[in-house]
């Protein structure tokens, strides 16, 4: 199977559950110079008013400054990797099914079809489940 596979970094940030505040942020990371590949936000269901929005990829000083600055923060307990390849139907379901049965646990999982590529942003448990999913995905 022919697929990109690498890891990556998420970056996070606390939001007011209000209109407008994840475009803000978003725009001040593009201002910055920042090329976003993913974005999720969400309410924090425990936190009444508030929220969290992830970006992955920041590159280079001026970007991870002016995220800190924005109140972002690498993720260190977010151990991600993306896999990228064409799509077919069942495509992801394989692919998880194969962590599976390595034995790799899930923390979250994200994943779209534009055309004819797939694109899917897995989170494990640690940096070690991490370099394994990584290997697994790469002997498919």
């Amino acid at each position: 199977m022919d697929l990109d596979v690498e890891r990556v970094d998420v970056w996070a940030a606390p939001i007011k559950d209000q209109a407008g505040a994840v475009a803000s942020l978003l725009k001040d990371l593009h201002r910055a110079g920042a090329d976003l590949q993913f974005v999720i936000a969400r309410r924090s269901p425990d936190v009444p008013g508030t929220g969290v929005v992830f970006v992955t990829p920041l590159q280079g000083e001026q970007e991870t400054r002016a995220a800190s600055r924005l109140g972002f923060n690498l993720t260190h307990s977010l151990h991600s990797i993306r896999i990228r390849g064409h799509d077919r139907a069942g495509i992801v379901g394989d692919l998880m099914q194969a962590l599976a049965d390595g034995g790799i646990n899930l923390r979250g999982l994200s994943a779209s079809v534009l055309g004819t590529q797939f694109i899917a942003y897995v989170g494990v448990d640690s940096s070690d489940d991490a370099m394994k999913a990584m290997d697994i995905l790469g002997r498919l």
